[in-house]
Order: structure tokens, then sequence, then C-alpha cells
């Protein structure tokens, strides 16, 4: 239903369906049908599988997500998800979680759900998720371990801190893939928080229900925010760290450039003197809250750190706008502040590499066709072909 919801607010299908097929997982394909529930227009989402008889332990699962050709965030949304399952599982059944069979999560449908779900929120470029009380519906289900009470005892795990809502309906209306992938994804329950509505999507459940839509609904939108003196809003944050004495330059390269993959603000490496006069590194990472579980992850695993530390930190970013300017027939983007102009360093590599240029001489040209369309502007507003004078 989650991946239903996506789809219907606006996540491109085929783009979608190009991140799943990087997942050695022959055998499925993916039906996406508008439908009506209870009168409401939605799209209802099928995975259909040619054999999906296949109990997957949990490292299985995580092992064939990791080695998919994914988006950073992608990726490690769905590992999340699993793991959050295993760990679970491993505590109703007295598992190690690496070991835990994932019956019906193991399952194609399962990894196409989740994995899907996460690649349409990427497509959706959704940073931050939110939800309300969480119904999950009364009675008994079947599982692989016989019939079991609703909600499922994994479901009351996952959903541990999370507010449920008491709906008496004799069916599962959220299974323990659906309360992993709010447990990993959701940030904040409660109300919508403040914002500005983009967009909104439903996805619809297989069973059609008397009283009620059977559907989960997605409202998109983006923070509310003003502007002060040249500096946007203060935006809360935690600063992560690590100290490393053991890893080479490239290590710590590619440490940081995966971090960034992952939705860090920001992050770099600070060399250090430790103790007993060994030299090191500090690599920090400035993250938003949700994503601090995701990149602690990549920073033990990385760096080989046996834990993190994190303090909460503010950051007031300049206000700022994008202009994109030509330098040889290619678009080189140019992001300006009240204080500077900066020329965006990839597209001006881009242009180096296609032209023959020094990266420098792109770079000075790109900032001074941004100087030149700025005198314009200031001077000539209402004149687009006047040109400024060339400075002396």
């Amino acid at each position: 239903m989650a991946l239903g919801a996506c789809l219907d607010a606006g996540a491109d299908v085929h783009e979608v369906r190009a991140m799943l097929d990087t997942v050695d997982l022959p055998g499925w394909s993916l039906r996406v049908e508008p439908v009506l529930r209870g009168g409401l227009a939605a799209t209802h989402v099928m995975v259909e599988v040619d054999d999906d008889a296949h109990s997957r332990t949990a490292k299985d699962v995580v092992s064939l997500v990791e080695a998919a050709d994914l988006p950073e965030r992608v990726r490690l949304r769905a590992v999340q998800t699993f793991v959050h399952l295993a760990q679970v599982e491993g505590r109703l059944h007295g598992e190690r979680p690496e070991d835990v069979h994932l019956h019906e999560v193991g399952g194609h449908d399962a990894i196409v759900d989740v994995v899907g779900t996460c690649a349409a929120l990427e497509v959706l470029g959704v940073d931050l998720v939110f939800a309300g009380p969480v119904a999950t519906g009364v009675g008994a289900t079947r599982s692989a371990h016989g019939t079991i009470p609703v909600p499922a005892p994994a479901v009351v795990e996952l959903l541990r801190g999370a507010p449920v809502a008491h709906v008496d309906v004799p069916m599962e209306l959220t299974t323990p893939t659906g309360a992993a992938l709010l447990r990993t994804l959701v940030i904040g329950w409660g109300p919508m928080p403040a914002m500005t509505i983009t967009g909104s999507g439903y996805g619809a459940g297989t069973r059609e229900l008397n009283d009620r839509v059977n559907a989960v609904q997605l409202v998109l939108g983006e923070p509310v925010a003003g502007e002060v003196a040249g500096v946007g809003d203060g935006q809360p944050l935690l600063e992560l760290a690590v100290n490393v004495d053991d890893a080479t330059g490239e290590q710590l390269a590619h440490a940081v450039e995966r971090l960034m993959g992952a939705g860090a603000a920001d992050a770099w490496i600070t060399p250090i003197v430790m103790k007993k006069g060994r030299p090191g590194h500090v690599v920090t990472v400035l993250a938003d809250q949700a994503l601090v579980p995701t990149l602690a992850t990549v920073l033990t695993t990385e760096t080989g750190s046996l834990g993190v530390r994190s303090r909460p930190v503010d950051r007031w970013p300049a206000t700022r706008s994008f202009d994109s300017v030509d330098v040889d027939g290619h678009p080189v983007r140019i992001k300006v502040t009240p204080a500077r102009t900066k020329v965006e360093h990839d597209d001006a590599a881009e242009v180096a590499k296609r032209t023959g240029r020094p990266l420098r001489e792109v770079v000075s040209l790109a900032e001074e066709a941004a100087r030149r369309r700025q005198l314009r502007g200031l001077h000539h507003p209402a004149d687009p072909d006047f040109e400024p004078d060339e400075p002396a």
C-alpha cells in the first residue's frame, strides 16, 4: 500500500522499476492499476511472482539489497528495514538476527515491496517522514508459525513507542513489513507538521472494506520557513564524530563519499594527534535527526570505529538562489548568496573535461559570466541587450 501511495502521488513507475531491476531477484513483475476503494480513487500495486517458495535468512536478504546498484539512501533505508525485522523476529524466537528465517518477508513480493517503496520515496525526493496513529486491526491471522493474534507479535514490537489506533476490523491492517517500514522511515508521530502541501496519493489495499476506505494516504509537502537578514531559519542538526587512527586517506575519502551519498548535510575530516602521540583523524558528519541511525551505521562500517559520539548543533545557512551560465556552450550552475557567487564544482569539472580547458579557467569564465549577468540585471533590468563595460 505504501508503494501504491507513492506511485499515486507521482513517483515514476519506470524509475522505480529501473532501481528494482538492479536487485538479483528474477521471476517477478509489478502490476500497477487504478482502483476505487470506498469510492476513493487510489493506486493498487500487486507484485506477481513465478515461484515465491522462498524462505531466506535475514543475512541473505540484506546481502541481496546491499549488492544491488541502488542510490545510497535507498539501499540504506531498505537494509535498515530488514535489519529491524530481523532484530524483532530474533528476539521473539530466540535466534540470532542474522540467522532468522524471514518467511513471508523473505519472499520476492516483500523484498520488491520494501525496496520499491524506498525507491519511490527517493524518486519523490522525500527526506523526512511523519505519521499519525497506526491502525492494526483485531482478531487472528495465519503465519508460518501457525495462528497468531492481530496485531502480530512482530508488529507490536516494531511499533513500540508509536501511537496505535484501535480499529474494530477483524483482519490484519498492518503487516510486519509495513510496521518495519514505519519503524525505519518515520521520525515523528502525531498531527501533520506545518508545511506547504505539494501533492498527495492513495495506496489501495487488496480487499474492499464495508465501513472504511482501505487505503493509505500520503501527503507531500515542503517545510514552512522564513528568511531574516540574508540568513535562513536555523536548522537543528546532530553532529556525529568518530576518531580514527588506522584508516588510509583513500578509505577516509570513500567514507565521506558514502556519508554524503546517504544524505549527510556535510561531512569532513580533521587531522589530530591522539594519545601516545599517534596521528589520527576525526570524521565529522552533520546529520538531520531522521538520518542519524543510517549515517551512524555508515560511519562505523566504513571507519571500523567501535562507537559514535554526537552533540546537537544549529546551522544557519545564508539564503541562496541558483542560476546557470554558459561556458563554451555548456551550462554551469551558479550559487548566489548575499555575500558571494560560487560556481558549482562538478559542472565546471565536467566542462573542463569536455573542452580541455583548465578547471581554473572554466571557473573564471563562469564567474565572469555571472558577474556580467548580475550587472545587466542591476543597471538595465529592462534591456536584455545591455552589456557592462569590460573591467580595466
